[in-house]
């Protein structure tokens, strides 16, 4: 049969945006349908505004030090509608920056909601368009859980288009999300509380991570509460919001935040004229090679839920297009020491395997830990300190995990990755001349492992 198309990609966002132009450079016949904006989540509403906002929070604390180097400041002030302004500037910028990508590389760009409806058959605006090849890549959402008065919660999406800085703002959750917008909110000037159900958040990092920030985040004045849960939210006369708490206490709060879980993005896409299949969490279920059980479709990124990172969904996109159009080139994404950054103030920055998970899988640890006062912070009243670990495996000198939390930790585990992910023992790493005086030079300087 011929096909109007060789593949369909549904979502504009990284992952399909990747997929897209790179089977266009192989010489396919491909498609983009998207019913929002170009980019996806990570452009519009995820991290490149997050750490717009983020480098907007971090003024604050650079004002106050300040003086420290000999500078005298007049009062600083700041404002929300310029940033949130600027930023909007700065996203449209990218938006027209990922048409001409799609454009200029022979994608057809097409506006609109698509729908299957059949394995090779896509629908959109009306009009029925077929593809040899589906790539289901619509991202995830964020989820509100439906308690009584959620209607008066936001979630990521919204709090970046507030028209104003709340003055007071409950964060609810434990993951990466919230703790980055606790730090946006409370480095801006709102009264901040982050609420966590559990005992200690961000689950699955390394535990000391978890603590020192956990610390820092309470010496900054944040007001950070574990084993607390929202029963209900009651809109006020005033417009102000109570929230009460499952142990029965009463917050009030101008804005409630809700960062607790993403879904996948499935809205009327008419998966059920397929054979594409769930998983038990509601994920597209793929292969290895992405392939879903309907042959002809695929899907990668956020909406199958392994890994949701955006250089994740690009390595994915790129090796569906390699392997359906140029398979020669086709390398299987390696999952295995993925860097991450966390853009909470500090940052975090980790890449391999946790202390925690390095036992549980079978290795005999040595730790290698420090704790220090940054050199910029000397001339300052500051008490903040930055942490590094390193987990090395005792028997064969291999470095499992790198992880950091301070100034510019994303920066620095950037380099380690790679070091990682050569295969770098310890003494790899004792016998790296350090660059002085910096910080990251602690990563080459820890000579004695801790005690347990």
């Amino acid at each position: 049969m011929a096909y109007e198309f060789d593949l369909f990609v549904i979502g504009a966002g990284s992952g399909g945006v990747r997929a897209a132009r790179f089977a266009a450079g192989f010489g396919a016949k491909v498609a983009v349908a998207e019913s929002r904006y170009l980019g996806g989540t990570c452009v519009n509403v995820g991290c490149v505004p997050k750490k717009l906002l983020v480098y907007g929070a971090h003024f604050a604390e650079d004002f106050e030090q300040a003086s420290g180097f000999g500078w005298s400041l007049g009062e600083a002030k700041f404002d929300w509608t310029t940033l949130i302004a600027n930023k909007d500037r700065e996203i449209n910028r990218l938006n027209g920056i990922y048409r001409n990508l799609l454009v200029n590389s022979g994608v057809t760009l097409i506006e609109g909601h698509a729908r299957l409806t059949g394995p090779n058959e896509v629908e959109v605006n009306g009009q029925r368009h077929t593809a040899k090849h589906i790539l289901i890549a619509t991202g995830g959402w964020p989820q509100i859980p439906e308690i009584p008065g959620h209607e008066h919660a936001i979630s990521s999406n919204e709090a970046f288009f507030l028209k104003e800085l709340p003055k007071r703002v409950l964060v609810v959750g434990g993951g990466y999300i919230a703790v980055e917008f606790a730090g946006i909110f409370h480095g801006l000037g709102a009264k901040t509380s982050l609420l966590y159900r559990g005992d200690m958040f961000l689950r699955g990092f390394d535990g000391a991570v978890r603590k020192h920030l956990h610390e820092e985040l309470t010496k900054r004045g944040m007001d950070v509460q574990f084993n607390a849960d929202i029963e209900r939210i009651d809109k006020q006369p005033d417009g102000s919001l109570k929230a009460t708490l499952k142990d029965g206490r009463e917050l009030m709060a101008d804005c409630v935040f809700y960062a607790t879980g993403r879904r996948p993005m499935l809205d009327n896409l008419g998966l059920e004229t397929t054979g594409v299949k769930l998983d038990k969490r509601g994920f597209v279920e793929v292969d290895d090679l992405y392939q879903s059980a309907e042959p002809s479709i695929l899907a990668i990124g956020d909406v199958i839920g392994r890994v949701q990172l955006t250089p994740v969904a690009l390595a994915e996109g790129m090796a569906v297009a390699r392997r359906l159009f140029k398979p020669e080139q086709y390398r299987p994404v390696d999952y295995r020491m993925i860097p991450t950054a966390v853009f909470s103030l500090p940052n975090i920055g980790t890449v391999g395997l946790s202390e925690e998970q390095a036992i549980e899988a079978g290795h005999k640890v040595q730790i290698f830990e420090s704790s220090f006062r940054p050199m910029k912070l000397t001339l300052t009243e500051c008490q903040e300190r930055t942490l590094m670990k390193l987990v090395v495996d005792a028997d064969t000198d291999k470095v499992l995990g790198c992880h950091m939390v301070g100034p510019e930790a994303g920066e620095i585990v950037q380099g380690l990755a790679i070091a990682l992910k050569a295969g770098a023992t310890k003494q790899h790493f004792d016998e790296t001349i350090g660059v002085h005086p910096t910080a990251a030079e602690e990563f080459v300087t820890m000579r004695t492992p801790v005690k347990r």
